[in-house]
């Protein structure tokens, strides 16, 4: 989708960059004015495919999202990168309806797209960061915590592990430096090898011990994430209902004027 949206963009600078690197006091003068300008078949063809696919990857979105809509057959995570996708490709394609020309109402619109398409692109890098099941769900704290064990009484109960061993499994777990974390592993693993245990068991401690600090970590990181979460819908829902009241006045302005594209 990413290649999609550079081939896109490659070629619609390519077409109409000899209009666009024009002035606008010039551009009345290109031979394909009538054309690139807004309110010309190929300009506001893009500012209205543009406008649909923000709108076709919004109420998608939410339909799924919010109401389970085709909950079976799609995975959320997949309706996410599609939404982004024709929430990105979209506003390109309405940057080159307006032919870089910006002022009045419509200048606050683009402004507010492009605050929208920002906040997105930081929204995606928060979703990306929370715990997720296998099938795209985003994962609760309670299922977070379920998923914990008392390690060391595990430990010791099935491998009979000694007090100082569980210890600097214990200090390991409560551990938050990630490069601390390394060098306490690395000292476990002498450990371990140093006691008279089969390497099958040092290497079945090892990586309980490793997924255990995974989901410690899982769950610090869901906490902060929520967080960060709360403020972000804060950032974006507002510009992108400005932007949408926007749009929807620009485009009854447009009919009002008898602007109208192929129909």
């Amino acid at each position: 989708m990413v290649a999609i949206t550079l081939a896109v963009t490659l070629y619609l600078f390519y077409i109409g960059f000899t209009y666009y690197n024009t002035s606008l006091e010039e551009r009345f003068y290109h031979p394909r004015h009538n054309w690139f300008k807004p309110s010309g078949i190929y300009g506001q063809g893009l500012g209205i495919i543009g406008t649909l696919m923000i709108l076709f990857g919004v109420t998608v979105y939410i339909a799924r999202k919010r109401y389970s809509f085709m909950a079976k057959q799609i995975r959320l995570k997949y309706l996410l990168e599609f939404h982004i996708f024709l929430c990105t490709l979209g506003p390109i394609l309405i940057l080159f309806h307006t032919a870089f020309k910006f002022g009045g109402i419509v200048s606050v619109a683009f402004w507010s797209m492009v605050a929208v398409v920002l906040s997105g692109v930081a929204g995606r890098f928060i979703y990306n960061q929370i715990p997720k099941t296998i099938e795209g769900r985003q994962m609760t704290m309670n299922e977070l915590k379920e998923m914990k064990t008392d390690l060391a009484v595990v430990l010791h109960q099935k491998f009979n592990l000694e007090s100082n061993t569980l210890d600097i499994i214990s200090d390991l777990m409560s551990e938050k430096n990630t490069s601390d974390n390394r060098k306490k592993l690395g000292y476990l693993k002498k450990v371990l090898n140093r006691k008279d245990l089969p390497k099958s068991n040092r290497k079945s401690i090892m990586k309980m011990v490793r997924s255990e600090i995974l989901l410690s970590k899982k769950i610090a990181r869901l906490q902060t994430m929520q967080k960060l979460f709360k403020y972000w819908h804060v950032a974006h829902m507002p510009f992108a209902l400005i932007m949408l009241v926007i749009v929807v006045i620009h485009v009854g302005v447009t009919l009002a004027f008898g602007y109208k594209w192929i129909f």
